[in-house]
């Protein structure tokens, strides 16, 4: 399998996982107070949101690679 055709089929399953989910979340961490040496940390949810537009390209990007990806 060619590079071309594997980054297709990455793109295509990309696309596909941000239309179902819409985005993903995180948790980070954080140091909230540092009085010498105890440290108290805050663990902090982040969610990211994937628009849809992205999912669809990289759906359309990736079934256009794979379609002329192989093709010499």
């Amino acid at each position: 399998m060619n590079p071309v055709k594997l980054a297709a089929i990455v793109l295509l399953v990309a696309g596909v996982l941000a239309l179902v989910y819409g985005g993903f979340s995180y948790t980070k961490d954080t140091t909230a107070v540092k009085l010498g040496p105890i440290e108290m940390t805050v663990k902090e949810k982040k969610t990211v949101n994937v628009p849809m537009w992205a999912g669809i390209g990289a759906i359309v990007l990736g079934g256009v690679l794979l379609a002329t990806g192989g093709k010499r």
